[in-house]
């Protein structure tokens, strides 16, 4: 009787070892799942004088945040401006400049004309026709000198101008970009200042992620690159807490084309390879996801 309860405890015994041996090999792959994330920066200097980021929180496209201090910026603006009209009162009116030589021009042609009557009814001389027509021709000459000079007022004066209002525009920018909004949908991971600090370009203002759609990185070893390909179907288990494991699906949208050392806390179904390729799964994340969770993966 005794030899019979061995023997039975023995059987149950190795059907347990099997049974755990064969749970421990029943995925291809684990990993875990991260997110792209996103460091939103400040793009002007100043005071952040309201910023509405909490962590966690859910942000939407083009929401609202808050405002820099921008009163630096717009005395700037202002500066730049009263230099451009100080360089524009110095532009002639070339109307008014050439008013005068127009109308000596005016009635030196209508003298010649009267002349040239004369002339055909042989009231006038030659001489008289050609006095008046060299005449014409001078103030004419002086007319188009005048008006080119002036021209050339103009020209250099919009050119001065020019890197002024350039520089205008740039201001124009910055003080569009000290209103904070929101540029994509996602959660916030990180907040990285507090309202009344001082804030500079480049410096992170807080870190966003969609969260709805998570990346699963896992690794695999050479002979199950057979078995992938980009665009399939794979089955995706994590722990809900309960001893059992949660099935999901994704689909795999990226494999590393190259062999990388086998990361300390990754495992692949062939334990004795020590080089293993990085491939990529999306999944929808219905918010029981999270980034840095372990899951397993079978293919």
């Amino acid at each position: 009787m005794k030899t019979q309860s061995f023997f039975y405890f023995t059987v149950l015994s190795l059907l347990l070892m099997l049974s755990c041996k064969s749970n421990e090999n029943s995925f291809d792959a684990t990993g875990t799942f991260e997110a792209e994330e996103t460091i939103i920066s400040s793009e002007v200097a100043g005071i952040l004088e309201e910023f509405n980021v909490e962590e966690g929180q859910i942000l939407k496209p083009g929401q609202y945040l808050g405002y820099i201090d921008s009163t630096q910026l717009y005395l700037k603006k202002l500066q730049l401006l009263a230099q451009i009209r100080a360089i524009e009162s110095k532009q002639p009116n070339v109307m008014i400049q050439t008013a005068a030589l127009k109308e000596q021009l005016k009635n030196l042609k209508n003298e010649q004309n009267r002349i040239q009557n004369l002339f055909n009814d042989g009231a006038a001389t030659g001489k008289q026709s050609d006095d008046i027509a060299a005449q014409v021709e001078l103030v004419e000459k002086q007319l188009a000198a005048q008006q080119s000079t002036l021209q050339t007022m103009v020209d250099g004066i919009y050119k001065e101008t020019q890197p002024l209002q350039f520089q205008i525009e740039q201001i124009n920018e910055q003080l569009q970009s000290c209103k904070l909004y929101n540029p994509m949908e996602g959660t916030v991971l990180l907040k990285y200042a507090e309202p009344k600090e001082m804030t500079a370009p480049s410096k992170p203002l807080y870190k966003i992620a969609d969260l709805n759609e998570l990346t699963l990185r896992a690794y695999v070893s050479g002979d199950q690159l057979k078995k992938l390909k980009i665009g399939q179907k794979v089955k995706v288990f994590t722990d809900n807490g309960k001893n059992e494991m949660d099935q999901d699906e994704g689909i795999l949208t990226r494999i590393s084309e190259k062999a990388e050392f086998t990361p300390k806390t990754i495992q692949t179904k062939n334990e004795r390879a020590n080089m293993v390729y990085a491939i990529k799964i999306k999944v929808r994340n219905k918010g029981d996801y999270k980034i840095g969770m372990y899951a397993e993966v079978t293919f």
